[in-house]
């Protein structure tokens, strides 16, 4: 049990490659739209985003985080394919990374409110990056019910493990959500 926070840290912290999420791959199609959230970046929020929920939020409000996420991604991802692209959107987006690691560790001190301003303001910048890259050409509804139904899948597996991650010793939180932080601005160096 002691190598649980080392393991867990230096998972995180190897893990923290180019996340490639936003470009070389296809944006036409269902599939591609399933794939697209298994980029490191869209991973490690979107659990994070479950995790917070579960910890910060209690009875059916656990819920309104991933909801309010969704309901953002697809927001933004219908800006993005209108053509507010903005040139800031892959560092913004690595720096929510950084923010949902840091609301983990302060879960149960921030604010509902303002915990889930942010996820929302997180949820708004994936989207704009799935829209964005989308070709003149491309097949939206196919490509967002695909990343809306992963993203579902990544809240709840979020949603789930938090119980179990919650109750083991306070150590391995912590070192989840500096691992989460840690891997959110190694990703805004590269971005």
């Amino acid at each position: 049990m002691k190598r649980t926070p080392t393991l867990l840290a230096a998972v995180a912290a190897m893990a923290a490659a180019p996340a490639m999420a936003h470009t070389g791959h296809g944006t036409t199609s269902l599939f591609a739209g399933l794939v697209h959230p298994l980029g490191l970046d869209h991973l490690l929020a979107m659990v994070a985003v479950g995790l917070w929920s579960a910890a910060a939020l209690t009875g059916r409000r656990r819920l309104a985080g991933p909801a309010l996420f969704m309901l953002a991604l697809l927001a933004g991802a219908v800006a993005g394919a209108a053509g507010w692209g903005h040139a800031l959107v892959e560092p913004a987006i690595a720096a929510s990374v950084a923010v949902l690691g840091l609301m983990l560790a302060f879960a149960r001190r921030l604010p509902a409110a303002a915990g889930l301003a942010l996820v929302a303001v997180a949820g708004s910048l994936h989207g704009l990056a799935h829209g964005a890259e989308l070709p003149d050409a491309g097949g939206f509804a196919g490509y967002a019910l695909g990343f809306l139904a992963a993203t579902a899948m990544l809240h709840a597996a979020g949603l789930a493990a938090a119980p179990r991650l919650l109750a083991l010793p306070a150590v391995v939180w912590r070192t989840l959500s500096g691992g989460v932080v840690l891997a959110g601005l190694m990703l805004l160096a590269r971005a």
